[in-house]
C-alpha cells in the first residue's frame, strides 16, 4: 500500500530526478523515475557492506560529504529510522545543490517497521503533515516546501490488515482524507 503512494509521489515529481542524484540503500527509484535525466547516481548507506553504496555515512554526522553536491535526493521511508533526524535533515540541506530538490516520504499510519535487537536499526518517530511542515521550515530554511498526505480510512485499514494496493481500486486508493495520513510526502527545493 505504501509503495503505491511513494511511487505516485515520485512519478508526479520525476522531472526533478535529474543531474546527480542520491538515493538511500539502492538506486531503484533513481533508475525507474530519473531515466536519462540522471547524469550520475549515488547510493548512500549507513554501514559498510552494501555493494551498491557509493557513499557510506550516518547523515546525522556526515561532515565528510561535500556541500552542494546533489541535484536531487530521493529519501523514502527512512526519516523515522534516524534517531537524530533534525541533524540528518540539516545534512541533506547542506549536500543539496542550490536549486536542487529533496523528495522525501515517511509513513504516518502503519505498523512498526524496525525494532532494535531484532533489526540492524530501530524505528523512533512518527510524523504528520503538521510536524513535517514545521520540521522542514526549521531544517530547510528558505526552501520552497510542499507537504502532502496520501491515504484515507479505507487504505489505512487495508494497509494495517496487510492487503496489497492491487486489492483496492485506484479510486479507492487516490481519495485523500487528511485525517488518515498513510504516507506523508515532502518536496523541498533548496533556494538559489
Amino acid at each position: 500500500m505504501d509503495r503505491y503512494y511513494i511511487e505516485a509521489f515520485l512519478d508526479q515529481n520525476k522531472t526533478e530526478i535529474r543531474g546527480r542524484v542520491l538515493e538511500l540503500g539502492d538506486a531503484s527509484y533513481t533508475r525507474k523515475f530519473g531515466g536519462d535525466r540522471v547524469s550520475q547516481s549515488d547510493v548512500l548507506h549507513v554501514a559498510p557492506g552494501n555493494p551498491q553504496a557509493t557513499i557510506v555515512a550516518d547523515l546525522a554526522n556526515a561532515g565528510h560529504i561535500p556541500s552542494d553536491l546533489f541535484d536531487c535526493i530521493i529519501f523514502t521511508q527512512s526519516l523515522q529510522m534516524i534517531y537524530e533526524f533534525k541533524a540528518a535533515l540539516r545534512t541533506l540541506f547542506r549536500i543539496l545543490r542550490p536549486g536542487g530538490h529533496l523528495l522525501l516520504t515517511t509513513h504516518g499510519i502503519s505498523r512498526i517497521g524496525r525494532r532494535l535487537g531484532r533489526d540492524d536499526w530501530g524505528e523512533y518517530w512518527r510524523f504528520t503533515t503538521q510536524s513535517a511542515s514545521a520540521l522542514m521550515a526549521e531544517t530547510f530554511p528558505g526552501a520552497g516546501v510542499e507537504v502532502q498526505s496520501r491515504g484515507n480510512v479505507l487504505s489505512a485499514t487495508a494497509f494495517l490488515h496487510g492487503l496489497a494496493a492491487e486489492e483496492l481500486t485506484s479510486t479507492e486508493l487516490d481519495y485523500r482524507d487528511p485525517d488518515f495520513e498513510v504516507v506523508i510526502s515532502v518536496k523541498a527545493r533548496k533556494p538559489g
